[in-house]
This record gives structure tokens, sequence and C-alpha cells, in this order.
């Protein structure tokens, strides 16, 4: 196999998930005697431009179908985090009626309606049919297609080019993730700015993120590598910053050659430490594989013993990341027997492969579970503080990754009760950083 970025000849896999559906094909009642596709989901890692990627056996036709059930405006957090953004951007850049935005899967259009309600001129690009119909009834400009090379020289050519290009959550989402470096050149104006997020590599490794990975993510990225793409299209990583979103991420901002701005000392700073902390030898990819497997057994401890106590457990949040780990772990309805879900475009479906039913928050009810294991991991604070009816009723809430925990509500004296069983499952109140494996960087 070859690296999809710099095309040199790949090892043996550094961590191996087995065969998984896609982790957003989730399936409606009446699909659940079909067959579903299962793909192999491993990781390889280059040693020459140090990319972390999937093995290419998705077609993104596949992946990002019409009835794609991500939608960005259903966690508060996130829609803060874009609403800061946007503000930042538009102060940074100088941005008005005379300037132009470009968001490259602009999803249900939240944050190309901040540009929007300021003025600026904005055009969302976004291939899911329902995310693009939700966007458009909040009256943005969208163009429903896969973004390319291709697309940007056309819309540069018909509509012109951006002062601001936008991919949040993109950037690893590619196959051909080389097109879409170039594309995002051709799309920007000789002085324009890009500005990239994607969940770090660096926080995977140290914090056994392993969840993370799914077929919708081609590409597991640092700044060294993400640089390594972004330069063979001319482009010139000038800025990052670290990011809590997604348990850990980065958002790079990058020009033209030549465009004129210096490159901060933040650059040099994170690929510095990005090195010390080996993420280009692929001996410390090889660790995640043993970290994966001993969060799935001991979820599997966890939950096999909540059934022979007749402990009550169920799950919130029907994220990608959950699937991943669910189907790693081979968990199943008689484990789990449902999962609550705050999008309306997931509500009464299931997951895929596990075959889990999606229920609304609403049918939730104070006293119903023991336990409720937050898939979702990285917006447990946010959940928690929602449903803390259910704490006050004696529900503890959990999450499995980077190792199974009770949690705490926020505020409350008390911990959460603690999980009966062999095993002394460790308790930290909301909010507090999880342990860290010093085996790990």
């Amino acid at each position: 196999m070859k690296c999809r970025s710099c095309t040199s000849a790949l090892g043996d896999p550094v961590l191996d998930l087995g065969f998984a559906p896609p982790s957003n094909a989730y399936l409606s009642a009446a699909r659940l005697s079909e067959p579903e596709v299962h793909l192999p989901l491993r990781a390889r890692f280059c040693t020459t431009c140090t990319l972390l990627q999937l093995e290419d056996h998705s077609d993104p036709q596949l992946l990002f179908t019409p009835d794609y059930a991500y939608r960005s405006g259903t966690s508060r957090f996130w829609l803060a985090h874009v609403a800061a953004f946007a503000n930042a951007a538009i102060a940074r850049l100088s941005l008005d009626a005379r300037s132009r935005v470009v968001e490259i899967g602009c999803n249900d259009g939240h944050l190309l309606g901040i540009f929007a309600a300021r003025g600026i001129p904005s055009l969302g690009i976004e291939p899911a049919a329902e995310a693009a119909r939700t966007a458009r009834a909040a009256g943005m400009e969208i163009i429903e297609e896969f973004f390319s090379a291709h697309l940007a020289a056309d819309i540069a050519k018909r509509r012109g080019r951006a002062d601001l290009v936008v991919a949040n959550n993109v950037f690893a989402h590619v196959p051909d993730i080389n097109g879409f470096a170039a594309g995002l050149g051709a799309i920007m104006k000789p002085h324009g700015v890009v500005t990239l997020e994607f969940p770090h590599v660096l926080s995977l490794l140290r914090h056994a993120q392993f969840d993370t990975i799914y077929h919708e993510h081609f590409s597991y990225l640092s700044l060294r590598s993400a640089r390594h793409v972004l330069e063979g299209a001319g482009l010139e990583v000038f800025d990052v910053e670290r990011l809590t979103t997604h348990g850990g991420s980065l958002r790079i901002h990058a020009q033209h050659h030549g465009a004129g701005r210096s490159v901060s000392p933040r650059v040099h700073r994170l690929v510095r430490a990005e090195t010390e902390a080996g993420l280009a030898e692929r001996g410390t990819y090889r660790q995640l594989q043993g970290r994966a497997e001993r969060i799935k057994d001991d979820l599997l401890h966890f939950l096999l013993d909540a059934r022979r106590r007749r402990a009550r457990v169920a799950a919130y949040g029907a994220a990608a990341k959950g699937n991943t780990l669910l189907n790693f772990a081979g968990v199943r309805p008689d484990l789990l027997p449902v999962v609550y879900d705050a999008a309306p475009s997931k509500q009464g479906k299931y997951l895929p492969g596990s075959h889990i039913p999606i229920r609304p928050p609403s049918s939730l009810g104070a006293g119903d579970w023991d336990y409720v294991l937050i898939l979702p991991w990285n917006l447990a604070d946010e959940v928690v503080a929602q449903l803390e009816t259910l704490v006050a009723a004696g529900t503890a809430f959990l999450v499995a990754v980077p190792e199974l925990t009770v949690l705490t509500a926020p505020g409350l004296e008390e911990p959460a009760p603690a999980i009966t069983g062999t095993t002394e499952w460790p308790i930290r109140r909301a909010g507090a950083r999880p342990r860290q494996d010093p085996s790990v960087m």
C-alpha cells in the first residue's frame, strides 16, 4: 500500500480494529434485516511524511450519503466554539461586506450563518443532501458537491476567490488529501487565509482515543504531516492554535507562499514538541493497539458484571466514536439496550453494527437507569450538566476512554456510586482531567 500523501510504501498496520460498518451509517427499522457493509478498520503509518492513515477501502459516496446524520448544531459547546472562531476571524482579517468567506463541509450552516449575519458574503460547500437542505433553509448559499481542485477552480472563475476559506474537521475526511490542498490554494485570494481544524494525533496517542478512528476519517494529522501536505500545494502554515475540541485539536492558519505574513514561533515550538513526543517514529503508534484492547476489555468487564448484578445500563450520544468502540468490543443490545441522542436526524434509528436503538433524551426519565455510559467523552461535562436531574436520582455517569471512569456532576459534594465487582474503577469529578498512561510519551 502507498501513502495517500507522499506515495511512499506503507508498512504493516500499527492498529487493527477488525471489520466495522461506516460509523455514520445509521439504520432505519426497515433496514435492520438487510446485510451491512463491513470494511477493514486498520491504520498504517508513513515513516516518510509521518502521516497516520487508514487503509483506503472506502468510497466517499458510501460514507457521506445524502442522509448523513451528523449535525453540528446539537452541541451548545460546539456552537459557542464556532461563534468565538467566527468573531475572532472577522476581527483579525477585517472582514466586511467587500470580503468573501467560503466554508468547506459547512454541514447545517451554523458557522456560515454567523458571517452572513454580519453582512459578509458567504458560500458553503456541503455534499450531504440533508445537511445542505438544512443550511439552505437557514438562508445560506450552498453548493452540494464534494470539494476538489476542479470545483475550486470553477468557483474561483465564476464567483471569485475568498479572503477566508474555512474547513473545520474536513481535512482528515478526504481520501485525496493532496487534491484537497490544491483546491484550497485555487479558491483562496493571493493574500487570503485558510484555516483548518482537525483532531491532533498527539492527543489521540496520549489519551488512547482510538475510537476517533473510523472510516470517515482517512487521515490522523500532526502539524508536521499537515504542513507537508499543504507545502506540496504551495501553501505555508504561518500560525497554529491548540484547541480542546474533540479531545484535543489543532487549528492551523495557512497562506500562499510569499503572501507576507511571518511564521509564528508557535509553529516551530509545536513541531519541535511533536518530534520530542515521538510522532515521527513508528514505534510510538504501535502502543495504541494494547491500550485499545485494555479499554475494550474493561468495558466488557463492566457491562457483563452489570448484567450479572441486574444493574440497568444505557448509553448517551450516538456518536461515530461510540460506534467504533462498541463494534470493536462486540457490544450488542443484550448488554446496552438503548442510546439517547439529541439529534433528530438519528432518533428512531439504530446504531450501525450493534443495532442498538436510538431514542430522544425526552424519553430518558430520572431513575430509569443505574448507569449511563457517555459515548462522546469529549462532551461528558456538557452531558452531565444537562442531565443533572438523573444524577440527583442516583444515576452514575461513566466514560470508557481513556479508561473506564465514574463521573460525578459538577458541584456535588459526594461522588457517584462506585461500580462494584472485582475491579476498583477510578472515580473523578466531571471536568477533572483523566489520568494519563505514563507509558505513552
